[in-house]
């Protein structure tokens, strides 16, 4: 028997709202994708607001390279990172030392995007007076760093491994520029900084210097679809083009980004190992 004349009203009805909804679904999922907002971790060597001025220009950047939107998550610091770390805590995005990376990469799949062209070194350095006695002269000396597990600070037990010859070992920089302030107001003897920290200021003098580490390195997490990745990591590589987004650079003492890959950054995550909470 033929379908009534209103049995097929009502079927025409149904499959043009069905088509309506369906647009309006898929018009709605493609409206989220675009104002979807990416999280950016980065790792606390300044105080969070300051961290947070510091990379407003490189996210501006970001949005403008990519047409996606992202947002600054800013650690109080290390010990708060190094847990948010620990617990996988959500992220899209992260900036950070080479052991912090490895770390996530190894255990959470996160991939490197870019690195720092510079590869990361720490320098302990002094006024002339106190770094004529070399390292042997810091002992029971301040010594300030970043709080633990920042990579200066996990640096200090390669450099000084008998526990009976070590420095008073101070973790009160609220970053790594603090350190060299506390030396001139004679808050202490020593602190270790990045090398390229070390180098602007010649009338510091450098007792040692550690060894090196690749860049610090920006990730993406797995849950970040691949064609937002890719269009971040090609922006990151562009990044010493643009005047206004490359003053970061600058800030954090590099030239520019470059490619990074899982397996230059393998092993740095030992430096960890021997810290609260290292699986």
């Amino acid at each position: 028997m033929g379908m009534s004349s209103a049995g097929t009203r009502r079927s025409r009805f149904v499959s043009a709202a069905a088509c309506v909804l369906a647009f309006c679904f898929a018009a709605g999922s493609a409206s989220a994708q675009e104002t979807a907002v990416y999280r950016v971790t980065f790792e606390p060597a300044y105080l969070p607001e300051n961290s947070a001025r510091i990379y407003a220009p490189l996210l501006r950047y970001l949005q403008a390279e990519t047409g996606h939107r992202f947002t600054a998550v800013t650690p109080r610091n290390f010990q708060f990172h190094w847990r948010d770390l620990r617990q996988n805590a959500t992220t899209d995005f992260v900036f950070e030392e080479a052991h912090f990376a490895d770390y996530r990469i190894q255990r959470f799949g996160y991939r490197p995007l870019a690195r720092l062209a510079e590869p990361s070194s720490y320098s302990i350095i002094a006024l002339p007076e106190t770094a004529e006695a070399g390292l042997n002269g810091l002992v029971g000396r301040r010594l300030i760093t970043m709080t633990s597990p920042s990579l200066g600070y996990a640096l200090l037990g390669e450099l000084f491994r008998n526990p009976l010859s070590q420095p008073d070992i101070r973790s009160e920089a609220t970053s790594w520029r603090d350190g060299v302030e506390m030396i001139f107001a004679d808050e202490t003897e020593a602190a270790i900084v990045p090398r390229y920290i070390a180098d602007l200021y010649p009338n510091l003098q450098e007792i040692t210097r550690s060894r090196e580490f690749p860049g610090a390195a920006f990730l993406v997490g797995p849950q970040v679809p691949e064609e937002v990745a890719t269009a971040v990591r090609d922006a990151l590589l562009r990044l010493h083009e643009n005047p206004d987004a490359s003053m970061v650079l600058q800030e954090i003492g590099s030239r520019r980004f470059e490619p990074a890959s899982a397996a230059e950054l393998e092993g740095s995550e030992q430096m960890l190992r021997e810290f609260f909470g290292y699986q």
